[in-house]
């Protein structure tokens, strides 16, 4: 059998930039050993799978080491294939997964997210994070993710965190997120996951439910630019909406193709 692929680059307007994500629209579900060997295969920090399920699409996301239970760049990647490559004819997706409903909504180039806030709460800095981080933050929050909040984006930028020490910690499935307030945007952040193939992750749709509420807060603005300093770099507009985060962003397509599958994996 084989299975469509598609890759695609989220959070971003060009080839090489944001965050790549492979996507695998299915007629019906494959055994989750099967999606979690595709995931492996494909060696990308997430692989989503839709299959259509009532009006919408119910939607999943693995890195090559388990199943997510929130992805916002493979979530964004896979409207994109949606509307750009299979002609779906609404303006609006809805997802189903495991956090609950997920809108998608296309205006123009523009695609945004409509996912759940998770604000973050002052937590104690596990000693091992903060040895393997380098520099100690000013304040210290955890929502699925710890937050690590520093006074400037070179703080971030230059942070070069021990990754033999920080794998030595499980946070699955969660990480490390640390941000600053931008010099050209409102914040700033990096993502890190211990443990993961790929230790930072380029641009984290996810990390920004708990960045946009504690930003949104501390900045008293509900809209706000946000980047993800990476070495590809990502641009997102967020807006808090009570319990709600909006995120949006482009996507552009890399490659498609076809999983050749034995009927037997």
């Amino acid at each position: 059998m084989t299975i469509p692929l598609y890759q695609i680059d989220a959070f971003t307007g060009n080839i090489f930039g944001g965050n790549p994500a492979a996507v695998c629209p299915l007629q019906s579900w494959l055994p989750d050993k099967t999606l979690q060997l595709i995931a492996i295969e494909n060696n990308l920090s997430e692989t989503a799978f839709f299959v259509p399920e009532g009006e919408g699409f119910r939607l999943r996301w693995f890195t090559p080491e388990l199943e997510m239970d929130l992805c916002g760049h493979a979530t964004l990647a896979a409207a994109h294939v949606l509307f750009r490559h299979l002609g779906y004819g609404s303006e609006q997706i809805t997802f189903q997964s495991q956090s609950g409903p997920l809108t998608v909504t296309k205006t123009g180039e523009l695609l945004t997210l409509d996912f759940p806030a998770r604000k973050p709460l002052p937590a104690a800095l596990p000693e091992v994070i903060r040895q393997g981080i380098g520099k100690l933050p000013k304040e210290v929050l955890k929502a699925r993710d710890y937050v690590l909040v520093y006074e400037t984006e070179e703080d971030v930028v230059n942070l070069a965190p021990d990754t033999s020490l920080l794998h030595t910690i499980n946070l699955d499935p969660g990480g490390i997120v640390v941000t600053a307030p931008g010099r050209e945007v409102d914040f700033v952040s990096r993502f890190f996951t211990p443990q993961a193939s790929i230790f930072e992750d380029p641009v984290t749709g996810s990390a920004h439910c708990s960045l946009i509420p504690y930003w949104a807060e501390r900045l008293q603005k509900t809209k706000l630019i946000a980047r993800q300093v990476s070495r590809r770099v990502g641009t997102l507009q967020c807006e808090l909406a009570k319990d709600r985060v909006y995120i949006s962003g482009q996507a552009v397509t890399y490659l498609k193709g076809e999983i050749y599958l034995p009927q037997q994996v």
